[in-house]
């Protein structure tokens, strides 16, 4: 069993999540002449807005991005298409067309793009995905795939976790072949180009994007089935990176045209970084909801992921992980009564007992799998169940003490962890005679690995150093 079927396979009774909040205002971003008077709501874009998150609203971005839209829809062989960009609440650098001319960005990318030129080639590389039908291909076998798992579930009797279904669902909407990926490259960068833009903005964004996610892998442990990065779904590799810096060539050498560095620092000033406060944040080991009132801390050596389903957690190497989400129950029902309903589906629930957690009514319990052993945990908070499932390859006392510890953090909120889940933006600020970027790094040290963060997010070389006045993006809190 992979490290992710693993995490993905607490399945579940049920529909649960961490209770959502509400999603932020609606932002479309192409010009009124280039959308439909009434935008369609195709479960398809409702599925990928759910899955990232909701909509986020930046003005100042949206202003930036109209612009750039315009100028690639005049620029391509596909004016006529009706194109507007949404932007998503997701900290995931991800960005996602659909045939119907729907480009999906995350606010994450943005957070990693450094100038105009490369959000334009971000930009022009999923136009070209719709311009050459790639988006209508792969729609066509995502159809052929949801037929499948139907025949499979309704005729051979052969249902699959619902959630592992809905992750393959939510990868196959954003990916290409290897094939369509260098050629939308080559349309895109070609478009950029006529637009006006830097053609080496491509390559720039690609060798970031590597950089980003090379780290990302390396600060997580492990990489999210649930919400893939690009990527996953967009294979930055090498051979990209080079036929990128081709095709910028034939257009002429580099630092021929301007790359639009500064207006797009000055549009994204303000971005929220990392995970959105009212969707919960994580911390190191530390898992804090200010909008639900609550906090806990995960087995020491764990990494968290905030996913819109639920908190899930990797430990050991894989071998052990953890879930957090929530379901309603009602005032009548005892919290040892709901324990032993069945979470793990064909799993006995065993050794139940009764708790006070941090002052809540509580209650444990154990479960036994072939290949893993469960520690449940469920907290009673505002009329919600919040369920902790701790899972290891063996529960050894050892093991199962650090879990029954992480269950016993599980608290109300404090003004700590208000002060620790303050919201983090990103900041832009000119670097003064005497910063490095060792300087710049330290005002994010509440960042891991800070330093490689500071150096991707503004496109820098280890050692290089800075240019006295010169804008930079840090993160703040």
């Amino acid at each position: 069993m992979t490290l992710a079927a693993a995490v993905l396979g607490l399945g579940l009774a049920g529909c649960a999540s961490v209770e959502a909040p509400p999603a932020p205002a609606k932002m479309e971003t192409a010009p009124p002449e280039q959308r439909p008077a009434v935008a369609p709501v195709s479960p398809e874009r409702k599925r990928l807005i759910d899955a990232f998150g909701g909509e986020y609203r930046a003005p100042s971005a949206e202003t930036l991005l109209n612009g750039v839209l315009a100028k690639l829809a005049d620029a391509s062989d596909a004016s006529s298409q009706p194109y507007r960009v949404t932007l998503l609440d997701s900290p995931v650098v991800n960005a996602f067309a659909l045939p119907s001319g729907d480009i999906f960005m995350t606010r994450g990318l943005l957070a990693l793009a450094d100038d105009t030129s490369e959000i334009a080639a971000v930009m022009a590389h999923e136009i070209a995905h719709v311009t050459a039908r790639h988006a209508a291909q792969r729609a066509e076998f995502a159809k052929t795939a949801a037929l499948f798992a139907r025949v499979n579930a309704q005729v051979l009797d052969r249902s699959q976790n619902s959630e592992e279904v809905e992750a393959r669902s939510r990868l196959s909407i954003a990916s290409f072949s290897r094939e369509q990926e260098f050629q939308a490259d080559e349309i895109g960068i070609k478009n950029i180009a006529r637009a006006g833009y830097d053609p080496y903005g491509a390559a720039r964004f690609l060798t970031a994007l590597g950089e980003w996610s090379a780290l990302s892998a390396s600060v997580s442990g492990a990489r999210s089935a649930d919400r893939p990065d690009m990527m996953a779904t967009h294979p930055s590799t090498p051979g990209r990176i080079a036929q990128a810096v081709a095709e910028a060539r034939k257009v002429g050498p580099p630092g021929e045209r301007p790359a639009g560095r500064d207006a797009y620092l000055g549009a994204i000033d303000g971005l929220l970084f990392g995970d959105d406060p009212s969707q919960g944040v994580v911390r190191g080991t530390e898992f804090i909801h200010p909008k639900l009132g609550f906090a806990f801390e995960a087995p020491s050596g764990f990494t968290l992921e905030n996913q819109s389903a639920a908190l899930i957690g990797v430990g050991e190497g894989g071998a052990e992980a953890l879930r957090l989400d929530s379901i309603p129950i009602p005032d009548s029902t005892p919290v040892t009564s709901a324990i032993a309903s069945g979470w793990i589906d064909g799993l006995k629930t065993t050794d139940v007992e009764t708790l006070q957690i941090g002052g809540l009514d509580a209650a444990t319990a154990k479960a036994q799998g072939d290949q893993w052993s469960f520690r449940l945990g469920a907290v009673r908070l505002n009329g919600r169940l919040y369920r902790l499932i701790f899972a290891a390859r063996t529960l050894s006392p050892a093991v199962d003490e650090r879990f029954r510890a992480s269950l016993d953090s599980f608290h109300l909120i404090n003004a700590r962890d208000s002060a620790l889940a303050a919201p983090q933006a990103i900041k832009i600020v000119a670097a003064g005679g005497v910063d490095t970027a060792d300087t710049m790094a330290a005002r994010m040290a509440f960042l891991p690995e800070a330093l490689d963060q500071f150096l991707i997010l503004n496109g820098l070389e280890r050692g290089v150093p800075l240019n006295a006045g010169q804008r930079y993006k840090v993160v703040s809190q």
